[in-house]
């Protein structure tokens, strides 16, 4: 991306490895932008524009970094909660903006979402913890810019046992100082002018870990109103019943839930409760997941009277344009503000 005459950093664009990876990053974006955004954008406007207006505030759990498609899929929310397992990372300084070694690391952290559409975790897990990318926080300001945002301020903060925010410098030497979570913020200003707030949050939403940490995330969450919750490529965690805490807070507290076949799964959703609309085609999940194979979307799928509507991208493991699903979930009583 261009770098402004005046900025500090328009002398790091004369080292030839930067200008060689701009120059491959660039092809690599616009083919993505070419074959997924602009779909995603002109199905998004289509189907879920009215919803924004209902609720502002965008929950995605077990994103990781990616505000790329959230940021796509709903680009008309005020707020985006994101929370993954990786650490939050910090902002890359000047040493490793000058290291040949960060431009192999974005390029092999992006490889999987820019090509599938999803991070692979395991990956995840080594890519965002060297020198030269050390969290979620470079990459979630990467897709910032890349979605034409820019962004205003940076502020780390941490999440109180009590779901308080509170500075990330605040002292705290008690016992419960430990179970702490560590999240940043983002402030950020669209191409129309309109301001945006990204939290990112690293967290296990497993209900063993929430308990140490007193639901801090969870009571966050509830505070923040009516959600529009998206889930994507999430490793089928909710079908287990140790992701409870989580599941039921998404059921309780969302208007709506847009998410592919590893989201919830449709078990725990009382069809006297939501409205359902299906997008695309369901097959079986891919051999690693093939044990949440659900039947009951299977059936969905093949309602000859609610037929499933179409899907003109691919998204989550089943990436192909073709083989791709999603469900739209609207709650029919909607939650209290």
């Amino acid at each position: 991306m261009p770098v402004k005459r005046g900025s500090e950093l328009r002398a790091l664009t004369n080292n030839p490895g930067w200008q060689a990876f701009a120059a491959d990053a660039n092809i690599s974006w616009a083919k993505y932008h070419a074959t997924r955004t602009t779909k995603i954008e002109a199905w998004a406007k289509q189907e879920l524009d009215s919803l924004q207006q209902q609720s502002p505030v965008v929950f995605y759990p077990f994103s990781g970094p990616d505000l790329l498609n959230a940021a796509t899929m709903f680009p008309n929310s005020q707020s985006f909660v994101l929370v993954g397992l990786e650490p939050v990372g910090s902002v890359p300084g000047q040493a490793s903006l000058k290291s040949p070694k960060l431009f192999h690391a974005i390029k092999t952290s992006l490889w999987s979402v820019l090509s599938f559409s999803f991070f692979r975790t395991n990956s995840m897990a080594v890519d965002l913890k060297s020198l030269e990318l050390d969290g979620a926080l470079p990459l979630i300001m990467l897709f910032a810019a890349r979605t034409n945002h820019l962004i205003t301020d940076v502020q780390h903060l941490r999440l109180s046992r009590k779901g308080e925010l509170l500075p990330a410098d605040s002292v705290d030497n008690t016992a419960a100082a430990n179970t702490l979570i560590p999240g940043v913020l983002l402030k950020l200003r669209s191409s129309s002018g309109h301001e945006k707030k990204v939290y990112y949050f690293s967290a296990d939403l497993s209900d063993w870990k929430l308990a140490q940490t007193n639901g801090a995330v969870l009571t966050y969450m509830r505070n923040l109103g009516p959600l529009t919750t998206y889930v994507k490529s999430a490793t089928y965690l909710m079908h287990k019943p140790y992701f409870s805490k989580v599941r039921n807070l998404i059921l309780e507290q969302s208007r709506c839930v847009l998410q592919d076949d590893s989201g919830i799964a449709m078990k725990y959703f009382k069809p006297d409760d939501w409205r359902f609309v299906h997008y695309g085609t369901y097959r079986k999940p891919i051999p690693m997941f093939a044990m949440y194979y659900q039947p009951a979307l299977t059936a969905a799928y093949q309602d000859t009277i609610r037929k499933p509507r179409p899907l003109p991208f691919g998204t989550g493991y089943n990436w192909r344009v073709n083989d791709s699903n999603l469900l739209l979930a609207q709650k029919r009583n909607q939650p209290k503000t």
